[in-house]
């Protein structure tokens, strides 16, 4: 009897945690939203740059300050692309055409915008660097890791 009761007893001390982890488990937790996400990106893509290439404080701060302008300069072109998908479901689900044309060539004149301006970022970082911070850039770039993802629009910053 006195067995049973001191395997039950360990039995509960050893699930507890595991039981209220679940309770906790079980409320989302929402992402950060507006200037919170814009804020959180541009400081996770700092701390990877500076993990895998090892960032002084100095470039820490001007990749700082190039990815945040980066994102302040893309939540327009961002809301031009929400708004012309917006404008081409509705010509899809109206059979029209010509908008559904007109919104296409919108939207490829908007990722253009957004591809040309995620070059122009990745270009201001890697003027931060030091020939052999390139270096490990180029590579990890080749590798396909591109240096961290994350910026306007989507993956790619």
């Amino acid at each position: 009897m006195k067995k049973t009761a001191m395997i039950l007893a360990l039995a509960c001390t050893m699930t507890a945690p595991a039981i209220f982890a679940q309770t906790g488990a079980d409320t989302p937790v929402a992402p950060p939203s507006g200037p919170n996400r814009a804020a959180n990106m541009v400081q996770h893509r700092v701390a990877y740059l500076t993990t895998v290439l090892s960032l002084t404080p100095a470039q820490q701060t001007q990749i700082k300050t190039v990815l945040t302008n980066a994102m302040a300069n893309g939540s327009t072109t961002h809301s031009s692309m929400k708004a012309a998908h917006d404008t081409l479901k509705t010509a899809i689900h109206s059979n029209d055409a010509g908008a559904m044309e007109q919104a296409a060539n919108s939207i490829g004149t908007l990722t253009a915008q957004e591809e040309l301006a995620r070059a122009k970022t990745e270009a201001a970082i890697y003027q931060v660097l030091t020939p052999e911070q390139q270096t490990k850039m180029t590579q990890l770039e080749s590798e396909g890791h591109r240096g961290g993802h994350g910026g306007p629009g989507g993956p790619g910053l």
